[in-house]
């Protein structure tokens, strides 16, 4: 059991030095999940999570950047600059970065999404200090060099095409960009071909140097770690580097630009010879910081989130129709995405999608009954629970929590508002979610005929 807590302490200056902040978010008992969080001078935030049971530690820096914050000419800029992280600093190339994690037997990687980018080490708690030196020095001290801007294109481009060879992932781009049109939350995290062939190095150092500053980044810490010593180390990496305070930092912009921009009604095909369509048929949802949000999930769990769901029952179940089917929900800070997806053979589509439709109307008109309701509460609970049992998913949990909502939330107020949410607020959510004109993107070998037909879906 775990308790909110604001206590804060200022710790004396030493050296000289400013005085940083601290504040105990969360209070474990005897310890064990207490949640910490550091500001110091310059505006950096240092959050972590102690579990003394566990001989792992996962160590993470956030930044309040990604693919929304591009304009259109610097599209694929935030995820063409994680991978420049990589490749080497003042200290280290890129073969050093890789080998000092690999030496002892930890794991290294990075990811971009649409509202930040993550950068993180997993690793034995003996070897923390390592992880903090090597991915700070990453961080604040990436050479960006016109050879490495070179090299990483190619391998960039690489994985654009990966990704257009899996249909059952481009999909999801191209729903994203019909609903949200040609806007940055529309836009591929990737970039495009042409986009990130035409980036430049001035250019994405450029957009380094703008979002990669103190007031942008939240550090993250879970495991068998000691806050003091986290907060002594990362503070003594950016000082070293000189990155700790900054005079011209840029503000964060306000992300409140999508409100105006969702599309409804739109069909987009791209014609493709699979062997299967892939289709994502849906509508605008809900912002992440939504009070909503908890009905949302338990609903999105009931119609479309497992195996005793709703969509998987009557398109997989009953019918055979299709071997892949779920419902999803993306949120973001001024808007959010609900989907269905469904994989099948091209001359079913039409009877997939009835029976997705069938489905949304019925739920948005009659809600879902108590036992459905109780299922999906009982699933939602216990998927987040296990979801949060290594220290990989902690770091996760309270960067996230720091960067997006300012808060932390303990497990138990999480499974206490999943817990509180009744089948009224369940019809609620669904009566305004899913009453929403719907879109759809499909993906696969279609015949004019078949597609002219799929307008009839969103009417």
């Amino acid at each position: 059991m775990t308790s909110r807590s604001s206590q804060a302490t200022a710790r004396p200056s030493t050296e000289g030095r400013a005085v940083a902040r601290t504040q105990t978010l969360l209070q474990g008992e005897n310890g064990v999940g207490t949640v910490r969080k550091t500001t110091l001078p310059g505006g950096l935030r240092v959050v972590t999570e102690t579990l003394p049971s566990v001989r792992s530690a996962t160590f993470g820096i956030w930044a309040h950047v990604g693919s929304r914050d591009e304009t259109p000419s610097l599209n694929g800029a935030t995820h063409y600059l994680e991978h420049l992280l990589f490749k080497g600093t003042e200290r280290r190339s890129a073969l050093d970065i890789s080998a000092a994690i690999d030496a002892v037997g930890g794991e290294m990687n990075a990811f971009t999404a649409k509202e930040y980018t993550c950068y993180y080490a997993r690793v034995l708690d003996t070897d923390l200090p390592l992880a903090i030196d090597v991915v700070c020095d990453m961080l604040t001290g990436s050479l960006i060099k016109p050879e490495d801007v070179e090299a990483e294109r190619g391998v960039i481009l690489e994985e654009i095409a990966m990704t257009e060879d899996d249909p059952g992932d481009c999909v999801h781009d191209l729903f994203a960009e019909t609903m949200l049109g040609d806007t940055p939350l529309g836009r591929p995290v990737l970039g495009t071909v042409d986009t990130v062939n035409a980036l430049t190095r001035d250019r994405i150092a450029r957009f380094y140097k703008k979002h990669y500053d103190p007031t942008h980044l939240v550090v993250a810490a879970a495991g068998n770690v000691d806050h003091a010593k986290v907060v002594r180390q990362v503070r003594r990496a950016f000082e070293r580097a000189g990155a700790l305070t900054r005079t011209d930092a840029t503000p964060i912009a306000p992300r409140d630009g999508a409100r105006t921009l969702r599309t409804a009604g739109r069909v987009e095909v791209l014609d493709r010879r699979t062997e299967q369509a892939h289709i994502v048929l849906g509508m605008p949802g809900l912002a992440r910081t939504d009070d909503r949000r908890w009905a949302l999930g338990v609903l999105n769990t009931a119609l479309g989130g497992g195996m005793s769901s709703r969509l998987f029952q009557e398109i997989r179940e009953k019918r055979g129709l299709a071997y892949s089917v779920y419902s999803y929900t993306s949120g973001f800070a001024d808007c959010g995405l609900f989907g269905v997806y469904a994989g099948c053979r091209p001359n079913q589509v039409h009877d997939v999608l009835k029976l997705c439709r069938d489905q949304l109307d019925q739920v948005a008109e009659r809600g879902l009954d108590d036992e459905e309701v109780g299922r999906a509460i009982g699933q939602l609970a216990g998927s987040t629970v296990l979801g949060l049992e290594d220290t990989g998913a902690l770091m996760n949990r309270i960067g996230k929590s720091e960067l997006c909502w300012g808060e932390q939330m303990s497990v138990d107020d999480m499974l206490a508002r999943i817990s509180a949410v009744t089948p009224d607020d369940v019809r609620a959510v669904a009566r305004d979610v899913l009453t929403r004109r719907p879109s759809l993107s499909v993906i696969g070998p279609l015949k004019d005929k078949q597609a002219a037909r799929l307008h009839d879906v969103v009417a």
